[in-house]
């Protein structure tokens, strides 16, 4: 179960984030490190430092550039050893991602649609479309480019796992549990009815990061989320 948990290290210092990674022990193996933490807290040394010490780690960087700019920014992670990168699923790039990828354990996901974005913030970025639509739309075109799977907001897992079928990842941000602030997520779910929905993996950021005790609080998410495993074959 742990293994589906991925904790945001959302920080701007890389002494608070080996802090948490200290606090959170063997309870948790899978750190996500986005914008943040890789440009304020050395993320990339951090990333391969916490590689070394067996850890998985989630490249967050939403990369999005000219197919060649895409290739050469992939094949420098990949050679990191890190298991997952985002890039947005737009065609070109996740196939020219998909292409640098390719041989190694670097895992590309697409991000379809952001969970801080409901149907009017779609709108007025010029798609004519729902949020759900666009997200359907990203998902068949992510399982066209043959990449590891998708980023979607969990009310959206039930709908993106009938599109991309059982062994892509499903990675559903914007986890809350029972009772948490919602901060700036308008399309939240709890941990279970997340993988319920067909999430195959979970990050999870303030609630535990912010926590009194984070070690306290991804035990807790982690038993909200026992018994609703889902496997990706």
């Amino acid at each position: 179960m742990a293994g589906q948990l991925i904790v945001g290290l959302d920080v701007s210092s890389r002494a608070r984030a080996e802090e948490i990674v200290a606090l959170l022990g063997d309870s948790v193996d899978f750190y996500k490190i986005g914008y943040q933490c890789f440009y304020g807290a050395d993320g990339l040394n951090l990333g391969k430092a916490l590689l070394s010490a067996g850890k998985k780690v989630f490249f967050d960087l939403k990369l999005l550039d000219i197919d060649n700019t895409v290739e050469k920014g992939v094949a420098a992670i990949a050679e990191t050893g890190a298991t997952m990168l985002t890039v947005h699923a737009y065609p070109k790039a996740m196939r020219a991602a998909q292409k640098a990828a390719a041989g190694s354990g670097l895992s590309i996901l697409g991000v379809t649609v952001l969970t801080s974005m409901d149907d009017n913030d779609v709108k007025d970025a010029g798609y004519a479309r729902d949020a759900a639509g666009l997200v359907a739309l990203r998902a068949q075109q992510a399982k066209e480019a043959g990449i590891g799977g998708v980023v979607a907001s969990a009310h959206e897992a039930e709908m993106v796992r009938t599109i991309v079928g059982k062994h892509m990842a499903v990675v559903t941000p914007g986890i809350r549990p029972a009772g948490a602030d919602l901060g700036d997520q308008k399309r939240a779910m709890t941990p279970g009815d997340a993988l319920s929905a067909g999430a195959s993996h979970l990050v999870v950021a303030r609630p535990i990061i912010a926590a009194a005790d984070p070690a306290a609080a991804a035990r807790a998410i982690l038993a909200e989320m026992d018994g609703k495993r889902v496997s990706v074959a």
